[in-house]
């Protein structure tokens, strides 16, 4: 169940790049868009009454259902790497804004034809 909203997140997250202009409402959509991301992979590693992978006195046997720890890692990762796209990416837009007065890409211009 919790998939689905991971699915509902990135599509909410894809909607908001598609159709904003604005820059920060960009910024979001893309940090909504990861959210969902995440929590779909981290849903794919979710084993119900897995146990954690480590082997000690009290759970030795192989016959334990482990819970995939791969999931979480990358999305460690992955979220540090948000961190950092994200504030590069208000950097930039915090200059953009200094240079042209405004956050509207379509009022920006800048294009093949401007």
């Amino acid at each position: 169940m919790i998939q689905y909203a991971g699915i509902l997140l990135i599509l909410i997250g894809i909607y908001g790049l598609l159709t904003e202009t604005n820059l920060i409402k960009i910024i979001v959509s893309l940090n909504v868009f990861e959210l969902g991301l995440n929590v779909f992979i981290i849903s794919v590693g979710f084993v119900r009454e897995g146990v954690a992978p480590i082997l000690t006195s009290v759970n030795n046997h192989s016959g334990l259902v482990f819970v995939d720890p791969l999931p979480q890692a990358l999305v460690l990762t992955a979220i540090v790497i948000g961190l950092g796209t994200t504030a590069l990416g208000l950097a930039f837009a915090r200059r953009i804004y200094m240079k042209h007065g405004t956050l509207n890409i379509e009022e920006i211009g800048g294009g093949i034809n401007d």
